[in-house]
């Protein structure tokens, strides 16, 4: 396994890619409303990525038909938005965004409740955000990727959810995809020892149910396999030789 280090140039320039996704996350998060469709949702997005000079990282990677992944209640990842497919008060709806900039991406996911939502749809989207900051306490050079696993598996369990085993984290850098993968629950083995200059989106997808999930005929969506509800949490972070820095966050 070959896990790059970023050099001092890679990381400026991520962090002006970081910076940028964090706008269009706050931006398309403030659109969202009743009545809206989701391939609304995903113009929006796209138009914001492109007026910070950007190209999307998601279109048309390995065939996915749009710029934004929005994904619906049951719905755990890789909604295809549809002029179809309206969302309503009540709908909890996670935006997966990616932004490529001078040769380098980000990659980060936020679930938003649309109106008021029940109290068990508002507890899983904050425990599935919480999930991660509790994941990342371990994302310090000299410990071991597993120790970010587990620690996300063991805070969303503690809560009776699901946590999704068939879909991890990853490295990301000039790739949207490398090595590592970073699971969500914990390994048999440690997985590599961290290193300040790996670059990681780490992305909890927890269910209020069972973490089994099923791929629908578009070979795309991902839905939880009970029907239960589904939140995703993600950010692209740095690891230092301190406390990890969050590039898609705004400070």
């Amino acid at each position: 396994m070959s896990i790059s280090i970023k050099s001092h140039r890679e990381i400026e320039i991520m962090r002006e890619a970081g910076k940028i996704l964090a706008f269009v996350h706050e931006e398309l998060g403030k659109s969202l409303h009743p009545g809206m469709t989701t391939w609304e949702i995903d113009r929006i997005g796209r138009e914001l990525i492109h007026s910070k000079g950007c190209e999307p990282s998601f279109f048309n990677y390995q065939g996915y038909p749009a710029s934004i992944c929005v994904s619906v209640n049951d719905e755990v990842v890789h909604g295809i938005p549809s002029k179809k497919r309206i969302i309503k008060e009540g709908d909890i709806v996670s935006l997966d965004a990616g932004v490529y900039y001078n040769g380098y991406h980000s990659d980060a996911a936020r679930t938003h409740a649309i109106g008021k939502v029940n109290d068990q749809a508002a507890k899983l989207i904050e425990v599935t955000r919480q999930s991660f900051f509790e994941g990342i306490k371990f994302a310090k050079e000299g410990y071991h990727l597993n120790d970010i696993s587990r620690a996300i598996g063991e805070y969303a369990e503690s809560f009776g959810f699901g946590v999704v085993l068939d879909l991890v984290g990853h490295g990301i850098g000039s790739e949207l995809h490398e090595e590592p993968q970073v699971p969500n629950k914990a390994q048999e083995k440690r997985g590599p020892k961290l290193r300040a200059g790996m670059t990681l989106a780490i992305e909890p997808m927890i269910n209020a149910g069972d973490y089994r999930v099923n791929w629908q005929e578009d070979k795309w969506t991902v839905t939880t396999l009970d029907g239960s509800l589904s939140a995703h949490y993600e950010n692209t972070i740095l690891i230092t030789d301190g406390e990890p820095e969050i590039l898609s966050l705004s400070q």
